[in-house]
């Protein structure tokens, strides 16, 4: 028996999905390529919904809330893949999880479902009401769709295998060095160096803050064991000289920002990813992540396994970004030609923070780019909605138009250069974060997702 193709049309909350016979399926010997990936496509449009202008929220935090939310998914159906296999033993720290009953059949749906909505309230536990209800009812209409896939018995036990998995997670997540890391976004005890080529608060930027934001989440611990060891790449030396390296970096997007032309600035725009206006950069490339599902409709399984590896990458990408932002503490742009070359000169964009070196922007798109192309190919055409909810920048005057690519290489380019025409990073920091986001990414590909070859068959629980 095969389960029939679902669809899902929004509002949310009104979807209805249309089921054939699904019951008669055995649960405990799921062929992946069975079930559909709309359920992990809902929980991750409701994961980017429930972040967007969240108060307290920061590119740091969320890329971690993204790692282990997909991560969550990722596990809590895992167990029903004939080709997948567990990541315990492979994450930094994570020795145990929990394992199903191997003499009992399984609703993998349902156990997928109630480890999102526990995870995502863990994660966000400050949220308000609103949001809580969106969650509840989101699980609630899953619940109830996909409940005829089992019976009372199976789906209550796959529902607590699932809230197992996410509270086994949490709590392993709480010994990272960023648990609850919203709760201290500025350290007002944190001595930070002044001087030429030092980082200074923005005057006009994204935040009030005088203090730069979360100085100690590049000695928190990384998903991929080898993403922890990850080499501080070097950066140009300060100097005033014009025709000094740095100089020419600097200089290079003061020149930019007088011949932006309309479409620059949509790009800029289209890639700002302020906080507290969208879903943040990581959930940028979650929902590149989503639109590529969409688009593709893998099964299940592959569709939690793109959202553990997007997920994490980014995670692991801020992690590796952070450690050089403190290393070099490196200014921005408007510090520097407003000091040396143009003392009226503004960019055109809200500079976040933080230090510069190096693009957190490059270097999660890029591992995110990395992951997705090793799953679907990097040759991928995809139209990128991200922003399309945003409404017109009249101060600017840009509208936020969607975007379409051909190649999630092209994604990451553009990410990354946006931050350029925006005028808050320069090329150096946009090429390094480029490249180190290919290694973070490739060090994700290399977590060993499969099962042995010997093992890749039929599961007789």
């Amino acid at each position: 028996m095969r389960f029939q193709t679902l669809r899902y049309t929004l509002p949310l909350l009104l979807l209805f999905f249309f089921i054939d016979g699904c019951s008669k399926y055995p649960l405990n010997k799921l062929d992946e390529t069975i079930l559909p990936s709309d359920p992990a496509v809902l929980w991750g449009e409701m994961t980017l919904k429930i972040m967007t202008k969240m108060p307290l929220n920061t590119p740091t935090y969320a890329s971690r809330a993204l790692g282990y939310m997909g991560l969550t998914m990722y596990e809590s159906v895992v167990y029903g893949s004939n080709n997948n296999q567990s990541l315990v033993n492979q994450l930094s720290g994570l020795t145990a999880l929990p394992i199903p009953d191997t003499t009992q059949n399984y609703n993998w749906i349902l156990a997928l479902n109630a480890g999102q909505a526990a995870q995502l309230k863990n994660l966000y536990d400050y949220m308000d009401a609103a949001r809580q209800y969106s969650i509840d009812s989101l699980e609630s209409v899953i619940q109830n769709r996909y409940a005829v896939l089992g019976t009372q018995e199976i789906n209550d036990r796959s529902i607590a295998f699932g809230r197992a998995i996410a509270a086994a997670i949490f709590d392993w997540s709480k010994t990272d060095g960023g648990f609850q890391g919203y709760l201290r976004n500025f350290d007002t005890n944190y001595a930070f160096p002044t001087g030429p080529g030092y980082w200074v608060a923005a005057i006009g930027g994204q935040s009030a803050s005088k203090i730069p934001l979360h100085p100690y989440w590049g000695k928190n611990r990384t998903f991929a064991p080898s993403n922890l060891s990850l080499a501080i790449p070097s950066m140009i030396p300060y100097s005033t000289d014009p025709n000094s390296a740095y100089y020419q970096q600097y200089f290079a997007v003061y020149k930019k920002s007088q011949t932006l032309t309309q479409t620059d600035k949509e790009i800029a725009a289209w890639w700002g990813d302020d906080p507290s206006e969208s879903f943040s950069p990581p959930g940028h490339s979650y929902n590149i992540a989503n639109i590529a599902i969409k688009t593709s409709k893998p099964d299940l399984m592959k569709a939690a396994e793109t959202y553990a590896r997007v997920g994490m990458s980014v995670g692991d990408a801020f992690v590796s970004c952070w450690k050089a932002k403190y290393t070099y503490f490196c200014e921005r742009p408007s510090n520097y030609v407003r000091t040396v070359i143009d003392n009226t000169w503004y960019q055109l964009w809200p500079e976040p923070p933080f230090p510069a070196f190096y693009s957190g922007h490059s270097v999660q798109s890029s591992a995110s780019a990395v992951v997705l192309a090793d799953l679907y190919g990097d040759n991928f055409t995809l139209i990128d909605n991200s922003n399309l909810y945003r409404v017109r920048d009249t101060i600017r005057n840009i509208d936020f138009k969607a975007r379409t690519f051909t190649s999630f290489s092209a994604i990451a380019l553009e990410s990354g250069q946006s931050r350029i025409l925006g005028g808050i990073h320069t090329q150096q920091d946009n090429e390094i974060g480029i490249a180190q986001g290919k290694i973070v990414g490739a060090n994700i590909n290399a977590l060993k997702w499969r099962k042995p070859a010997i093992m890749s068959r039929e599961i007789n629980f």
